[in-house]
């Protein structure tokens, strides 16, 4: 079966996480975006545990489907497909410790495939740290020993470094990482078998790295709210179930494992070096040639995504497998629509028009991913130019930098008054 899957989302437990990030409110937001497996994230608090417990029921093996399902809506009027969501079992855990003469800070993803192995894992992170202060709890933890506690308590789950360039909280952040997979989980390091990218890295940059060629890489949406689901997630052509999904990465093989859905990466908040007090932004030989100073004040800049990468990199172009998953950079709908009509993204005006394409193509992935040119022209020419430009890879790129976000822009400035096309007028029936 092919699906599509966001496997790093927060529940309301999760500091700035929306009351909405509730299963109920995930799932409608899923049938949405057209995504059918979400994780459920934060299992190791308590309080959402035990409604995990109450609110779901077992379906596939090692999926689990909401006991009551119904077909609410997030968009007033509109009804999408009819997806099946089913969630797994997620958590991710802010490991902060010291390893080799430095503090380490990074956030690990955690897998299971049922409520007895998760329940079990939070017992065992209970006896170390604070689990209920926040979904994702923040421990003194090696990540190593965390690999450890999974491997006995539940056997059949896995971990997946999170967000792994990011500077301050990853594998390899420039702020507190370390530079090899193996430093970090040390003789456990063969139990890891994928490495979540992240908002400001896409594959071509990994694969500069050979020591990562035996990773599958996978993408999530690391969402707070459920309107941002699938801002970035996995594609799959296996089984319906947990232990297909697991498997599939290990094999890491685009016959199983389709490839991901990725921002382009410069739209990522970290993905060039900066120090946004000063509002400098700046290219990784910029950076060096200052010597890690920012100009403006003279204090460390953030080293971002794309300069880590450089330094680790011992490739001078991607390395790719003929049987390698395939990535399609995207630019979320609403995006799109409120660069179209001139306005912000979550504006009143983009969700009327967002939710009538909804009702159109059937989920937002339906029109990204899937639906031809011809198709959409039919609807809106604005849309359909704009869907054709971001899978050619023809968008205009101004990079993010220590926390801002990057933006991009499918049109000039100017483009698309002068077009004299507008978005109203949709011929949906």
């Amino acid at each position: 079966m092919e699906y599509v899957a966001d496997l790093h989302v927060h529940s309301p437990f999760s500091r700035a996480a929306s009351r909405k990030c509730d299963l109920a409110g995930l799932a409608a937001w899923a049938r949405v975006k057209g995504i059918h497996v979400v994780g459920t994230g934060d299992f190791t608090h308590p309080g959402w545990l035990r409604l995990l417990r109450e609110t779901l029921v077992p379906a596939e093996p090692g999926f689990f489907r909401l006991g009551e399902e119904t077909a609410s809506s997030p968009l007033p009027g509109i009804t999408p497909a009819p997806t099946p969501v089913r969630f797994v079992l997620s958590a991710e855990i802010s490991c902060i410790y010291k390893r080799l003469g430095a503090v380490r800070k990074v956030h690990n993803l955690v897998y299971v495939p049922d409520l007895a192995a998760a329940e079990r894992i939070a017992a065992r992170l209970a006896g170390i740290g604070n689990i209920e202060s926040d979904g994702r709890p923040v421990l003194g933890l090696d990540s190593r020993d965390l690999l450890e506690i999974v491997l006995e308590a539940a056997p059949e789950g896995f971990l997946v470094p999170a967000h792994i360039w990011t500077p301050w909280f990853s594998l390899f952040g420039s702020r507190s990482g370390f530079d090899a997979v193996e430093e970090c989980f040390g003789d456990l390091s063969r139990h890891v078998f994928a490495l979540e990218t992240g908002l400001s890295s896409d594959p071509d940059m990994n694969r500069m790295v050979s020591a990562l060629d035996r990773f599958a890489l996978v993408s999530n949406s690391d969402c707070h709210s459920p309107s941002r689901l699938g801002r970035e997630a996995n594609l799959f052509a296996t089984g319906f179930d947990f232990f297909s999904l697991r498997d599939a990465l290990k094999a890491n093989r685009r016959d199983t494992f389709r490839g991901t859905v990725e921002f382009f990466p410069e739209e990522g908040k970290y993905h060039l070096d900066g120090h946004r007090a000063c509002s400098v932004c700046l290219e990784p030989e910029e950076t060096r040639r200052l010597g890690g100073k920012c100009p403006v004040c003279g204090r460390p800049l953030t080293v971002g995504v794309l300069h880590r990468v450089l330094e680790l990199a011992d490739r001078r172009r991607p390395l790719h497998p003929p049987d390698a998953p395939e990535f399609f950079r995207l630019v979320p709908l609403p995006e799109v629509l409120g660069e179209i009509l001139g306005v912000g993204s979550g504006s009143r005006e983009v969700l009327r028009h967002y939710g009538r394409l909804v009702a159109r193509f059937g989920s937002e992935f339906g029109l990204l991913l899937h639906a031809q040119p011809e198709e959409i022209r039919e609807v809106s020419p604005l849309v359909a130019e704009a869907v054709t430009r971001i899978r050619a890879g023809r968008v205009i790129r101004h990079g993010g930098y220590d926390g801002e976000f990057g933006t991009v822009r499918v049109f000039e400035e100017g483009e698309v008054a002068r077009s004299g096309k507008k978005i109203e007028g949709l011929k949906l029936s």
